[in-house]
C-alpha cells in the first residue's frame, strides 16, 4: 500500500479512537457545575442541569412561578418561641421541609437542582454525622439547614437542661459545620410542651414547626381539607422513597395552585 494511503489511514484511525474514548468518559457539553458558596434564603440556582438524573425526572416535576415577595410573620414577644404548623399569610405559598438526614439518598441534589424550588432541612446531627458533606452539597444548591436536635431524641417532659442542650447543642454543631447557625427548630416527632417552647427561644432560635400535611411513600397526608392550605409546612424526610416522597409534595403544591416558598424568608 502507498505511504501516502498508510498516513491517512493512520490519521483516521487516531481520530476515531479518540472519539471513542470521549464518548465513553461522557463526552459532549458538560453539565454545569453549581457554585459552591454558602446558600442562603432564597437561593435556588437555575432549572435545568442537563445531566442523566435531571433529564429522568424532568417530565415529572412540575414547574411554578416564582415565589412572590415573603411578607415577614410578626411573632410574639414573650420568653418563648411561636409553635406554627401553617404560616400565617393569605401569600398563595407553601413551604417544603425535609426532616433528619439518616438516608442519603444518591438522587437528591440532581432533584432538588432540577425542581428548583426552595426547602428547609430540619436536621438531626447524629443523623448527618457519617456524611456531613451529602448536605454541604444540598446547601450548595439552595437548601436552607435549620436545627432538629442532636439525638433525635423526644424531647417533651425533659428537664430545661437537658432540653436546652439537645436544641442549642444541634445549632452550634449545624453552624460549625455549615457555616450558618439555624434560626429554626423542629422537635422530632412534632412533640413538644413548654418547657421547649421556652428552650427554643432562649437558644437564639425564632419559631418551633409542626405541620399540615406529611409525605410517605409518594402519598401526601392531610390533617384538614384534601388541598394544601396557603401557608401550610409540609413535611417529608430522607428516605429511601425521596424521589416519590418530594415528586408528590411538588404536585400536591401545584394542585393546589400554590407555590413553594423560603420558609426563612418569613422568619428574617
Amino acid at each position: 500500500m502507498p505511504v501516502v494511503a498508510l498516513l491517512v489511514l493512520s490519521t483516521l484511525f487516531a481520530a476515531c479512537s479518540a472519539q471513542s474514548a470521549h464518548d465513553a468518559r461522557g463526552g459532549g457539553t458538560p453539565s454545569p457545575v453549581p457554585s459552591s458558596s454558602l446558600a442562603g434564603p432564597s437561593s435556588m440556582p437555575l432549572r435545568g442541569s442537563g445531566s442523566p438524573a435531571a433529564e429522568k425526572y424532568r417530565d415529572r416535576l412540575p414547574a411554578f412561578d416564582k415565589a412572590p415577595p415573603a411578607h415577614p410573620v410578626t411573632l410574639p414577644d414573650g420568653g418563648s418561641a411561636a409553635w406554627i404548623s401553617r404560616v400565617p399569610t393569605d401569600q398563595p405559598v407553601a413551604f417544603v421541609t425535609i426532616d433528619d438526614g439518616w438516608v442519603k439518598h444518591p438522587e437528591a441534589a440532581e432533584l432538588l437542582r432540577e425542581a428548583h424550588v426552595p426547602v428547609t432541612l430540619f436536621l438531626t446531627v447524629n443523623a448527618i454525622s457519617d456524611k456531613p458533606a451529602y448536605f454541604k452539597t444540598l446547601q450548595d444548591i439552595g437548601a436552607v439547614i435549620e436545627a432538629h436536635t442532636i439525638t433525635h431524641t423526644n424531647l417533651s417532659g425533659k428537664s430545661y437542661s437537658f432540653q436546652k442542650e439537645e436544641i442549642c447543642g444541634s445549632a452550634d454543631q449545624l453552624a460549625t459545620l455549615y457555616g450558618r447557625r439555624p434560626t429554626l427548630f423542629r422537635p422530632p416527632g412534632g412533640i413538644q410542651d413548654a418547657t421547649t417552647l421556652r428552650a427554643v427561644h432562649d437558644c437564639g432560635l425564632k419559631a418551633a414547626f409542626f405541620w399540615k400535611e406529611t409525605v410517605n411513600r409518594g402519598s401526601v397526608q392531610y390533617q384538614e381539607a384534601r388541598v394544601v392550605q396557603p401557608g401550610d409546612v409540609i413535611l417529608m424526610h430522607f428516605r429511601d422513597q425521596f424521589v416519590e416522597d418530594f415528586i408528590a409534595a411538588l404536585k400536591a403544591i401545584k394542585a393546589a395552585g400554590l407555590t413553594p416558598a423560603q420558609l426563612e424568608d418569613y422568619f428574617p
